[in-house]
C-alpha cells in the first residue's frame, strides 16, 4: 500500500472522533455556458430490429427538501418542448412479459458532493435544517442545455404515458410495453428526476399512480438488487425531495417485503423474493448471488432504518458487509464476482473485474462511508485497498492515444476488456478525492473519464458500445478502441454522463459539459423515436441503421437524463454533494448529520 494510505490508517482511530481538515479543495469554477448548437431535429425513422439472441432516525417529516427550478424557467422549457400533455394511455394491450435473460444492470451512480470547501462543514457539523436555508437562495436560472434535457425527458415521458403507463418499460417502436416485475419501474425511477427538472405536473400525476395503483401485495418474484435500487431507492429519494409521507409509507412496505431474502444459512441474501408470498430463493441454476448485488443494497436499507427507527433493515445489510470484509479470496482488495448463499464463501475464484457483477461493490464501500459521516473505517479500508488493487492488477495504457483503462484479470491472465459499466469509476474516484482521500485518485479519475469519452468519440455514431477491447500495441490505421460484433449495442446507459457530472462539479472544467452535450445530441440523433420515447440500439457502428431494439430502459429517465441535467447546471446546491449521496440508480439520499 502507498505511504498515504499507511498514514491514513494510523490516523483512523482519531478520525472516528474528528474528521481531518481537508486542504486544497475549492469550489467548482462558476462556468458560463456557450450558447449550445441546436440538437439535430430530423431524426431518422426507426423500425424495430429483431434480436438474434437476448442479452443477458429520524422520525417525523423530512427536512431535506430542495426547491425545483423557478417556474418561469420551467414555463420557458415547456415552450421549448412545444408539446401538450396527453392523458395516460389506457394501454389495455395484452401484457407482454419478456422472460428472456435480463442484461446485467449494475449501473454505478455516484454520490453528489458539493464544491464548497469541506473544511467549513467539518468545523461546524451540518444540521438538517441547512437545506431549508438553501431554499431561501435565489435559484440559478435554467440554461439552454438544461432545457434540451427537459425536452428530451418530456419526449420520453410522452411515449411512456401514451403506450406504457403504469408498466415497467416502454417499447417505443411497437408502441407497447414490457413487464419485468409489474411495479411501474420507469415511473418510480423517474419520480425524483421530474422533481429535479421542475416538472411538477408530471410528478403529481405520477404520485397519484403511486398512491392508487402501486400494489405491492402481489404474487410476483422480484430481483432483490434491482427492486432495492430502483423502487426502494426511488421512493426514499422522492420522499426526501418532496416531503410527501406517501413515498415513505410505500418504501417501508417494499422494504419489509424484501426482507425474506436475508433468511439464508449465511445471511448472504438470495437474489429473488416473492413480495406477495414472503418467500425467497436463488436463481434456478445456482445457489450463488453476485457480489455486486448483495453489497449494493446497503445505502437504501440503512436509510430506511434511519427514517423509521426500525434497526432490522440496517442490521441485515451491515451484516453482509462485515461478512464480506472478513472473507478470503480477495486479490489486493479486489473481489470475485460470485458468493454462495449457503456457505457464505466466494465462488469462481480468480476472476476480477470492475464491470458487471462486481462494479457497485466498490462504489458502495465509499458511499456508505460518506453516508454514515465517515466513521465506519472498515468500509474506507476496503475501498482504499481495492483502488490500490485496481492500480496494481487492472490498469493499462492503450495505443495509439495512450488512454488509461481498467481491464480484467482471469486466473492471472490480463484481458484488455472494459465494460461501459466501469465508467462509474471516474466519478467515484473524484467523489473520494473530494472527501479528503489521496489526490492521485482525482488524477486517475481525470485520466479514466477521458477514456470513457473516447469510447464514444471513436465510434461511428458517437455512442459507446456495451463493451470495448483496447489495443495494447500500436498498429497502423487502428484506433485504441476495438468493438466485437456481440458487444456493439447501446442501452442508453448513464455511467459516463454520471462521471462527467462529478468531474465537472469538482473541477469546473467546461470540457466535461461539452462532452456530455455531444452525447445528448447523439442520443437524439440515433435513438429518439418520433412518436415518443428513446430506444436502445444494437449497432453503434452503423449510423445509417443503428438497429433499434425497441426498448427504453427505466434508467434512461432515472439516471442518464438526470445526470445530464445536473452536469449542465452551475448550481452547486442543486443536489449539494456535501449533503446527498447518490445510490447506484442515481437516487439522492441524505448524508447523515452528526448525532
Amino acid at each position: 500500500m502507498g505511504e498515504q494510505w499507511k498514514s491514513l490508517r494510523k490516523k483512523s482511530s482519531e478520525d472516528q472522533k474528528t474528521e481531518p481538515e481537508i486542504p486544497g479543495l475549492k469550489p467548482a469554477n462558476p462556468a458560463v455556458l456557450p450558447e449550445p448548437q441546436k440538437a439535430e431535429a430530423n431524426y431518422p425513422e426507426l423500425s424495430p430490429q429483431k434480436h438474434s439472441k437476448p442479452l443477458h432516525v429520524r422520525r417525523g417529516p423530512p427536512n431535506l427538501q430542495i426547491r425545483p427550478p423557478r417556474r418561469d424557467a420551467r414555463v420557458k422549457a415547456r415552450d421549448v418542448a412545444g408539446k401538450t400533455e396527453e392523458e395516460p394511455g389506457q394501454a389495455d394491450k395484452e401484457e407482454k412479459t419478456e422472460k428472456s435473460i435480463i442484461s446485467w444492470r449494475g449501473a454505478v451512480i455516484e454520490p453528489d458532493q458539493s464544491t464548497e470547501p469541506p473544511s467549513s462543514i467539518i468545523k461546524e457539523p451540518e444540521k438538517p435544517s441547512s437545506v431549508e436555508v438553501e431554499d431561501q437562495k435565489e435559484p440559478v436560472p435554467i440554461n439552454e442545455r438544461q432545457m434540451a434535457v427537459i425536452e428530451a425527458f418530456r419526449h420520453a415521458w410522452k411515449g411512456y404515458k401514451a403506450f406504457a403507463w403504469g408498466h415497467d418499460e416502454l417499447k417505443p417502436l411497437s408502441k407497447s410495453y414490457s413487464e419485468w416485475f409489474g411495479l411501474g419501474l420507469t415511473l418510480i425511477d423517474a419520480l425524483d428526476t421530474m422533481w429535479i427538472l421542475g416538472l411538477k405536473e408530471e410528478f403529481e400525476e405520477a404520485k397519484k399512480w403511486v398512491a392508487t395503483d402501486l400494489l405491492l401485495d402481489k404474487n410476483v418474484d422480484v430481483n432483490l438488487f434491482e427492486s432495492t435500487i430502483r423502487i426502494l431507492g426511488g421512493l426514499l429519494s422522492a420522499y426526501h425531495l418532496s416531503g410527501d409521507s406517501l413515498f415513505l409509507e410505500k418504501a417501508k412496505d417494499i422494504g419489509s417485503r424484501l426482507m425474506p431474502a436475508f433468511n439464508t444459512p449465511s445471511k448472504i441474501p438470495y437474489s429473488d423474493v416473492n413480495i406477495g408470498r414472503g418467500t425467497a430463493h436463488p436463481p434456478r441454476w445456482t445457489s450463488d448471488s453476485t457480489v455486486a448485488e448483495v453489497t449494493s443494497i446497503q445505502l437504501e436499507f440503512r436509510e430506511l432504518s434511519h427514517l423509521t427507527g426500525d434497526k432490522k433493515f440496517q442490521k441485515a445489510v451491515d451484516a453482509v458487509m462485515k461478512h464480506v470484509h472478513s472473507l478470503s479470496g480477495k486479490n489486493d482488495g479486489l473481489v470475485p464476482m460470485f458468493i454462495n448463499t449457503n456457505s457464505g464463501q466466494f465462488t469462481h475464484l480468480g476472476v476480477y473485474t470492475l464491470g458487471a457483477r462486481a462494479d457497485s461493490y466498490y462504489e458502495y464501500l465509499l458511499k456508505q462511508w460518506i453516508q454514515g459521516g465517515k466513521k465506519e473505517n472498515e468500509l474506507l479500508e476496503d475501498y482504499m485497498r481495492a483502488i490500490e488493487g485496481v492500480k496494481k492488477h487492472l490498469l493499462r495504457t492503450s495505443q495509439p492515444k495512450k488512454l488509461t483503462f481498467v481491464g480484467e484479470l482471469a486466473h492471472g491472465h490480463f484481458s484488455a476488456k472494459m465494460d461501459h459499466l466501469v465508467c462509474f469509476l471516474p466519478g467515484t474516484l473524484a467523489l473520494g478525492a473530494h472527501n479528503g482521500l489521496t489526490a492521485d485518485h482525482m488524477e486517475l479519475a481525470k485520466a479514466l473519464i477521458e477514456t470513457c469519452y473516447q469510447m464514444y468519440a471513436q465510434v461511428e455514431t458517437g455512442l459507446s458500445p456495451e463493451i470495448v477491447h483496447f489495443n495494447l500495441h500500436a498498429q497502423k490505421d487502428r484506433k485504441d478502441v476495438e468493438i466485437k460484433p456481440a458487444d456493439r449495442h447501446n442501452l442508453l446507459r448513464p455511467e459516463t454522463v454520471e462521471s462527467l457530472f462529478y468531474l465537472y462539479r469538482f473541477t469546473g472544467d467546461k470540457k466535461y459539459q461539452d462532452w456530455g452535450w455531444e452525447i445528448l445530441q447523439n442520443f437524439n440523433k440515433y435513438t429518439r423515436v418520433p412518436s415518443g420515447g428513446y430506444t436502445s440500439i444494437n449497432n453503434v457502428q452503423n449510423p445509417s441503421n443503428p438497429e433499434p431494439r425497441d426498448k427504453m430502459e427505466s434508467f434512461f429517465l432515472g439516471e442518464t437524463l438526470k445526470y445530464m441535467f445536473l452536469l449542465f447546471s452551475d448550481d452547486v446546491d442543486l443536489i449539494n454533494l456535501d449533503k446527498y449521496v447518490f445510490n447506484t440508480e442515481a437516487h439522492p439520499l441524505p448524508i447523515w448529520a452528526p448525532a
